[in-house]
C-alpha cells in the first residue's frame, strides 16, 4: 500500500510513506556530503503539485527549498539545526492541500 498523503525519498534510496516528525529527522540525519545527498517529500503521485527537499550544503549544513504551485509559493532557506528542520518540515506539510486528508476544524468556543 502506498502513502495516504505524501512520501519522503532520499538520495540512497530509502522511501518513507507518510514520515512523522521523528521519521524526517532520521532521514535529514542520515545525508552526507557523497552519496546520500538530498531527501524529497512530495505526494506521491505523477507531477505532483508541491514539494519539499532538504539537501547537505558543500559548507555544511543544509539547503532546504519548499515549493507549492497551487499556491505559487517558493521559498529557499538554509539551517543546520535537524531539529528545527524537522519541525518546519511538518508544519510546512500540514498546510499543503492533500486530497483525502480530514480538514482541521477550528472551533470558537
Amino acid at each position: 500500500m502506498g502513502s495516504r498523503y505524501y512520501c519522503a525519498d532520499s538520495e540512497n534510496g530509502e522511501h518513507i510513506d507518510d514520515p512523522s516528525e521523528d521519521a524526517l529527522f532520521m532521514l535529514i540525519d542520515d545525508l552526507n556530503d557523497t552519496d546520500n545527498t538530498f531527501v524529497v517529500v512530495q505526494p506521491d503521485e505523477d507531477a505532483p503539485a508541491w514539494f519539499a527537499s532538504v539537501a547537505v550544503l558543500d559548507e555544511g549544513g543544509y539547503e532546504i527549498d519548499l515549493r507549492d504551485a497551487t499556491r505559487r509559493e517558493h521559498e529557499v532557506s538554509t539551517e543546520s539545526d535537524i531539529g528545527n528542520i524537522a519541525s518546519d518540515l511538518i508544519h510546512w506539510l500540514a498546510a499543503r492541500n492533500i486530497p483525502g486528508r480530514p480538514t482541521r476544524q477550528i472551533s470558537s468556543s
